[in-house]
């Protein structure tokens, strides 16, 4: 059988989602905790890789499994993980269903906060400094606009492909936060901070909206601002075919 497991957690403590070489990370405590508690060498799959210090409220990873699941899985594998990480909820999908490679979108959000705030530190932003909340807006539409990210992709990222269709793009303010939501079908390493970072400085007025077109255009990554730091990405929602996820387990 085929597996599918929604995961949330918080990125803080973790040198990224995926598995390294004498680092901790997401992956690793999931592989752990599902290979202790069934007794056999578990490998998973994931979704999508966050970096290290980001978060997610969703994200999936598959494995299979010949025997069945333990009715209380869930309940054994959370009493197992690290408490940053929370097994959500257990599928059972088709043998050949791939996490990554079925995922038809995935959603973030960048939060921002301009006053001090210690509940916030380690899940935001602090950015006080002022900022035109209009020219961020429009800066965020133009995205939809373009489907070459090269300028926006890290170097020494081994990927067939920079074209990315971003499907929603916009900035959200409320009393205490301004957050970044963004939608595609795929981003690439360190897109959403490098979009982040480029926008905040349209936003305090240092970049034209011309500039940040050629900063765009460009296809160059030296043209984008990446220093963002990753508490403040939150990897929001992974999207999947209508149906794929219909047998959800233990209800």
């Amino acid at each position: 059988m085929r597996y599918f497991i929604e995961v949330a957690y918080k990125g803080t403590k973790f040198n990224g989602f995926q598995v390294q070489d004498n680092a901790q990370t997401v992956q690793a405590a999931i592989d752990h905790a599902l290979s202790t508690l069934m007794r056999e060498a578990i490998e998973t799959t994931g979704s999508s890789r966050t970096d290290a210090g980001v978060h997610a409220l969703q994200n999936f990873l598959h494995f299979d499994l010949e025997k069945p699941l333990h009715p209380q899985f869930i309940y054994k594998v959370n009493a197992i993980l690290p408490p940053d990480i929370l097994l959500r909820h257990v599928y059972s999908v088709p043998d050949d269903a791939h996490s990554r490679f079925a995922a038809l979108t995935r959603s973030y959000e960048y939060t921002i906060y301009m006053q001090k705030d210690p509940f916030l530190q380690d899940r935001g932003y602090f950015f006080p400094y002022r900022l035109d909340v209009d020219l961020l807006q429009e800066a965020a539409g133009i995205l939809k606009e373009y489907q070459d990210f090269t300028t926006f992709s890290k170097r020494n990222t081994q990927v067939r492909t920079y074209i990315c269709s971003i499907k929603e793009s916009y900035w959200t303010v409320d009393s205490t936060r301004i957050v970044y939501n963004v939608t595609a079908n795929r981003f690439l390493r360190g897109m959403v901070r490098g979009l982040v970072g480029t926008m905040l400085r349209v936003g305090r007025g240092k970049l034209s909206m011309q500039g940040f077109r050629d900063a765009i255009e460009s296809q160059n990554c030296v043209n984008a601002d990446f220093a963002v730091p990753p508490q403040g990405l939150f990897l929001m929602k992974v999207g999947y075919p209508e149906g794929l996820l219909a047998n959800k387990l233990f209800l």
